[in-house]
């Protein structure tokens, strides 16, 4: 229970259904200048309320107390997990993808490695059968064997994010909001009279608290950031940047330099510390290889499928051919070209609505 609406009506869904419910939040104490330290304060205990302007994070005090506030009308057991040294995990890795040139997602590393990862290790300690989210998406039976397939509402759909969960944690997943869109969702929480049904949804990294991803990974990677060149893909030198950790694959703001026309960041250089740009015509790329895939159906090594690809959470599934190569890599080719393939960034394969598998982008 992340304190937000989708949750918290998952929550309420679940207890409909007749099941008992545990209501669990994550903390992990970065996110804010309000940490998640519930510590052992009983249900009725005020925590401080500190709603940062720039975000509805997941994880802020305030965000523990909704949570909290849900589960006791709900009337279900509530805990706080510290989850510190998993998180840090995770925001060491984004630091070095951003520091190595790639565009990493730390959403869903955090589905792989906790939501979908520690938190079936603290089901299995309290004697839970099933681990349960508000991701829009949806379980259904094909073939005799769980699948995960795209939720309902395609504008909210977050199957992309869950590719990387393990196969056999499938038929241990409920994701009960996938059946729904969400104005549905917000009518149930009113109905129900949960204080968190008009509550924004989060759109910031909750852990990257000023909202710059460049001073959040020269701070992790203690000041460690090397100057470079910002040039033209022909060669001509236009200006510097103080680190490529400022930068990713597709990106037309805040490039410091002016040219007076419209240039995209097309590629990054880790080991030259060059900084490419060009024109929107010079993004496409017509295919794709991936590395560490993970594959939730059966698909054999070297036998191309026809089906969907997907480059990035808000990018649309595109028609293409993909084959699964030795050594859990992926090699995707675009009927027409995609822009701004950002490697770092996942690509996930579907068949029509179903997840088929996917990897990193090379």
């Amino acid at each position: 229970m992340s304190g937000g609406v989708d949750s918290s009506v998952a929550a309420h869904l679940l207890l409909e259904a007749g099941h008992h419910v545990i209501g669990v939040f994550m903390r992990h104490g970065h996110q804010s200048p309000a940490v998640c330290d519930l510590g052992d304060a009983p249900a009725s205990a005020e925590l401080p309320i500190v709603r940062l302007d720039h975000k509805q994070g997941c994880c802020t005090a305030a965000d523990a107390e909704d949570a909290r506030r849900v589960a006791d009308r709900l009337q279900i057991p509530f805990y706080a997990i510290d989850l510190n040294a998993e998180f840090g995990q995770i925001m060491d890795y984004f630091a070095a993808e951003y520091a190595a040139g790639r565009t990493p997602n730390p959403c869903v590393q955090c589905n792989n490695w906790i939501k979908f990862g520690k938190l079936f290790d603290y089901a299995d300690s309290v004697g839970a059968e099933y681990v349960a989210t508000g991701h829009y998406a949806r379980l259904q039976t094909i073939d005799g064997q769980p699948a995960l397939v795209r939720g309902i509402d395609d504008a909210k759909d977050q199957s992309y994010v869950l590719f990387g969960i393990q196969r056999p944690y499938l038929q241990r997943m409920m994701l009960p909001v996938g059946e729904y869109r969400k104005p549905a969702i917000r009518e149930l929480a009113t109905e129900v009279g949960m204080n968190v049904a008009d509550k924004k949804d989060s759109q910031e990294i909750c852990f990257v608290t000023s909202g710059r991803y460049d001073e959040f990974v020269r701070h992790r990677r203690e000041g460690e950031s090397v100057p470079g060149d910002m040039v033209t893909t022909s060669g001509e030198v236009v200006g510097t940047h103080q680190g490529i950790e400022g930068f990713t694959v597709g990106q037309r703001k805040g490039l410091g330099v002016a040219l007076g026309e419209r240039k995209f960041v097309v590629r990054i250089e880790p080991d030259t510390h060059r900084v490419v740009l060009g024109d929107r015509n010079e993004l496409g790329r017509a295919e794709l290889t991936a590395s560490e895939c993970n594959w939730l159906t059966e698909v054999p090594v070297a036998e191309p499928q026809r089906g969907l690809a997907q480059i990035r959470y808000n990018a649309p599934a595109a028609p293409a051919r993909f084959t699964r190569l030795e050594g859990d890599r992926l090699q995707v080719t675009f009927d027409e070209p995609q822009f701004a393939v950002a490697p770092g960034q996942a690509v996930v394969c579907y068949d029509g609505p179903r997840v088929v598998g996917g990897g990193w982008i090379d």
